[in-house]
């Protein structure tokens, strides 16, 4: 018996990896977040899977049921929404599971800023602008923020913020993020990113408060930094005609002539 924790994506029932998919459908237990995690993720469940939606259930409940399937004999898939490397309350499960000599694998799904970026059509690093993308949140009633990790300090360096769980408090953001970017920094807010009512805003830190004007809540993630721009236009050196690269050396010369590695 093995409990797999899967990264169940953002939310679209197809933005789940091949080998999270195949979890799910060998599984007869399923335990998911079900506040975040859509129902239609469960049609990949086994016909007759006994289903578990942990939203009302604590810590102690939410492994004693795995303990059960455990003495069962029972998989579990253990579904979190997006990707269990953020914010997946992961890490408390798995040392209770350590504990108790249950084994887990753990199957990484597709995070949201990734679905919010490819809804916006999107790169967020862009050469000589911006290579740097910052994951990051504000203080909720669940987790405080260390003192050295402040929007002001990670907006000093420029980079493009992805702000999760923090809607509620953009008043606070917008505040917080002035002084380094400027009024004119592009915003975009993107509400249930890959879900069916996915909602996008697009605005600047000047005008993002009024145009969101408390229509979305907490699955909003706030994208900050002058990557999102709609006239930016830095190019790599990646693909350019000059650039002497492995599989494209450009002479004789070139320290790649010649090489197969």
């Amino acid at each position: 018996m093995t409990v797999h924790f899967i990264g169940a994506g953002p939310g679209a029932p197809d933005l789940l990896t091949l080998r999270g998919r195949d979890l799910i459908a060998a599984s007869p237990v399923c335990l998911y977040a079900g506040s975040l995690v859509p129902a239609a993720v469960l049609g990949h469940c086994p016909p007759g899977a006994r289903i578990v939606n942990t939203a009302p259930m604590d810590l102690d409940a939410i492994i004693e049921t795995i303990r059960e399937a455990h003495e069962a004999g029972q998989d579990v898939a253990r579904l979190h929404s997006g990707d269990l490397s953020v914010w997946s309350a992961m890490g408390e499960q798995v040392r209770r599971l350590r504990a108790l000599a249950i084994p887990f694998t753990v199957t990484p799904g597709v995070p949201a800023f990734a679905a919010a970026a490819a809804a916006l059509e999107t790169e967020l690093t862009v050469p000589a602008l911006a290579q740097s993308v910052v994951l990051t949140r504000t203080p909720g009633r669940a987790s405080t923020m260390p003192e050295r990790e402040s929007l002001e300090r990670f907006a000093a360096t420029g980079a493009t913020l992805a702000i999760h769980l923090s809607i509620h408090n953009l008043e606070a953001v917008v505040r917080d993020l002035l002084p380094s970017y400027g009024s004119d920094c592009p915003v975009a807010v993107v509400w249930r990113a890959s879900w069916p009512d996915e909602r996008i805003v697009r605005a600047t830190l000047a005008t993002v408060e009024a145009a969101v004007a408390g229509s979305m809540e907490r699955t909003a993630l706030i994208l900050v930094g002058p990557s999102l721009g709609a006239h930016v236009e830095g190019e790599s050196s990646l693909y350019a005609a000059g650039y002497d690269r492995r599989f494209r050396p450009q002479s004789a010369q070139s320290v790649f002539a010649g090489r197969e590695d």
